[in-house]
Parts: structure tokens; C-alpha cells; sequence
């Protein structure tokens, strides 16, 4: 007999989730991370994530994203914790760009409510936000941010409250499947299951050597700037923010007690072969972002607070791969999150936890591994 019925490795965003949602199903559940709870060597860290449902990428997407708004809610009852800040979000592009289109769209196909309004109404609004003169500007009220390293450490309050079993600084040196189960082996032993679920962000790669699965893992550079005018703060009703500019997409958030404004390139990112954290500062990157601050973020400074950075781990086409093992269909993996994954985590936990004892409920087609040519 197996010690285990599921074994999760990654405690990270996706993982912490899994491990939570699989030991409420009454499943014996081992989790396995390499790092300490909550920990900043990946891609689930830097205080914050903007979370919204009128989503650009594709509609598809929006009943996952209702999910996750119930559970992240439901978390923070079992929790008595604030993890989820509805401080609306305010998107602002051309009209015949890639964002603001895609946001209609969803809204319109899913009945979500959405408010328009011009450059002018915005600055009146909120002066410290512009866009170009020509610019659509959308709002979404019930969105804002999660707070990232809370949400995790939530997750796995929760996964130790259900009865599950939880390793930290236990690297894994290989897995396999065995009769039909599978086996991992780690740095303190080997541990068996009748299921496993990957979710192993920017170490995807490494879990899944038998596989070609073409994940590219990018280091992204977080900054928190100060201000010289008041009212960035999210007390004073201050928004998170979205640009789709000639650079690219800008994404940040309200200064949180005095904290600084947080402001990030969603598009670009250094590539990386492995993940390997590094503090250091990329000068062109922080140049487009004091370029974007200048332009687009009147009252907020040059003068730079912090600096952290975290990993995206992309696929070709910036979907998920949320599926089970082309040849192991006791092996579940969610990999490749590109970036916009983390406000789906408390959905996509649940998602793995169905894929690995049963099936689940939503269409998975977007998110097949077999897209990709992996043989």
C-alpha cells in the first residue's frame, strides 16, 4: 500500500492550494517544497497580485475566474484574515489595442460589470493616473489585489488543518511511476502515492526532463517608488492600474502604509536557462518603468524605495498547461502560468485536486498539454 493517496510537489501558489483542496476531499496528502513556507525564491512573492475578471486574455477564462473569487472569499472566512483588497482596478489603452477590446469582450460575453470613462474623468478621479488623450479607460470595481505571501501561507494553514502533511526544505531528486502509483524520491527519502500532482513553477522544467514541455522562465523586476504628492495611498481610495502602452503592458498598485507605489513590466523579462534568483537591478528594465512613472503616474517619483524580482515561467501562447501526464494519467500537472496565474491559484488547486481523484468540472481544452509538440 502507497503511504500516501496524493503526493504535491511545489508549495507555492498553485501547490499550497492543491495540497489544501486535495486533504479536504479526504485524501492523505503529502507536500513536498525544496524552500520554507511562503518563501521568495519563486514566482509567489512581492506582496501583492492585481486579481480581475473581465479577462482580456480570453473569455474562457472568466468562469475560473468566478471560482476563484469564491474561494479566495471562503479562505479568508476559515482564515479571519484580509487576503483579497477590492480596491477596483482601472485599465487604460488605445481603443483598438489588445487589452481594453479583450475586456469588453469578456464583459459583455459573461455580464460583467464594467464602467467607461474618458482620460479627463480619470484624472478628476484620480489625478495621480494619465493615459493618452485618445485612450479608452475601463474600470472594474470588483477587482484589486491579493496579498501574495499571506495567500499562500493561508493555503497551507488550511492544507495542515485538513490533515495534510507537509514538507519544507526538502528538495526532490526524481520521481516515477511505479504499478500504478508513482514514487518520488527526495534529499530525506523516498515516499510513494497512488497520485501525484507537479507543481513545480519555475522548476517545471526539471520535474518534467521526459517530456519536451516548452516553458521559457523569465525573471520580472518589481520596484516600489516614492511619492511627491499625496493620496497613492490605498486608504485614500487609490486603485490598482493597468497600461497598455507603445512599451508594452504596466501594471502596478496603491501604496500600502507609506510603502511605495508598485510598478512592473507585464511584458518583457530577462530569460533565463534555470531558476536562479538574483537581486541585482536591469537598468533598461527600471528606464521603461521611470519612463512609464513620468509619463503615465503624475506625483509619483524616480526616487526608488525597493526593488525585488520574481519568475514567470511562460508557454508559447501564455495559457496554462493544466492536465494530467500524456502517458500517466495518475500524474497531474499545472505548469506554465505566464505570468497571470496566481489570482486563479485558489480555483486551480481545487482544478488539480479534481484532476488527480476525479475529473473536473470545467473545460480544460484551452489548457491542454498536448497543444504543444512534447514527444
Amino acid at each position: 500500500m502507497a503511504n500516501w493517496d496524493v503526493i504535491v510537489i511545489g508549495l507555492g501558489g498553485v501547490g499550497s492550494s492543491a495540497a489544501y483542496h486535495t486533504a479536504l476531499a479526504g485524501r492523505r496528502v503529502l507536500g513536498i517544497e525544496q524552500f520554507t513556507p511562503a518563501h521568495d525564491q519563486g514566482s509567489s512573492h512581492g506582496q501583492t497580485r492585481i486579481i480581475r475578471q473581465a479577462y482580456f486574455e480570453d473569455p474562457s477564462y472568466v468562469p475560473m475566474l468566478k471560482r476563484a473569487y469564491e474561494l479566495w472569499d471562503q479562505l479568508e472566512s476559515h482564515v479571519d484574515e484580509r487576503l483579497f483588497e477590492r480596491t477596483g482596478l482601472v485599465e487604460l489603452g488605445p481603443a483598438d489595442g489588445t487589452v481594453i477590446p479583450g475586456i469588453l469582450a469578456s464583459a459583455e460575453q459573461h455580464q460583467l460589470p464594467i464602467e467607461e470613462l474618458s482620460v479627463s474623468c480619470c484624472r478628476e478621479r484620480w489625478p495621480g493616473l494619465d493615459g493618452d488623450k485618445d485612450w479608452t479607460i475601463v474600470i472594474e470595481k470588483n477587482a484589486g489585489f491579493l496579498r501574495v505571501e499571506e495567500c499562500v501561507a493561508a493555503h497551507l494553514e488550511m492544507a495542515r488543518r485538513t490533515g495534510a502533511t507537509l514538507q519544507f526544505e526538502t528538495p526532490v531528486v526524481s520521481w516515477r511511476v511505479v504499478s500504478n502509483g508513482v514514487q518520488v524520491e527526495t534529499e530525506k527519502g523516498t515516499e510513494t502515492a497512488d497520485r501525484l500532482i507537479l507543481a513545480g513553477g519555475a522548476w517545471s522544467s526539471q520535474l518534467l526532463t521526459q517530456l519536451r514541455v516548452p516553458l521559457q522562465i523569465l525573471r520580472k523586476h518589481l520596484y516600489w517608488f516614492d511619492t511627491d504628492d499625496s493620496g497613492f495611498e490605498k486608504s485614500d481610495g487609490f486603485p490598482c492600474f493597468f497600461h497598455d502602452t507603445e512599451d508594452g503592458y504596466f501594471y502596478g498598485f496603491p501604496s500600502i502604509q507609506g510603502g511605495g507605489v508598485k510598478v512592473a513590466r507585464h511584458s518583457g523579462g530577462q530569460a533565463l536557462d534555470t531558476p536562479q534568483q538574483d537581486s541585482s537591478k536591469d537598468t533598461k528594465d527600471l528606464a521603461l518603468c521611470e519612463k512609464y512613472v513620468q509619463r503615465y503616474l503624475p506625483g509619483v517619483s524616480k526616487r526608488l524605495r525597493t526593488h525585488a524580482t520574481c519568475f514567470y515561467t511562460s508557454t508559447p501562447d501564455e495559457h496554462f498547461i493544466m492536465d494530467r501526464h500524456p502517458e500517466h494519467d495518475q500524474v497531474t500537472i499545472v505548469a506554465g502560468l505566464s505570468g497571470h496565474g496566481f489570482k486563479f491559484t485558489s480555483a486551480i488547486g481545487e482544478i488539480a485536486s479534481q484532476l488527480a481523484c476525479e475529473r473536473s468540472p470545467f473545460d480544460l481544452e484551452l489548457f491542454k498539454i498536448n497543444r504543444f509538440e512534447i514527444a
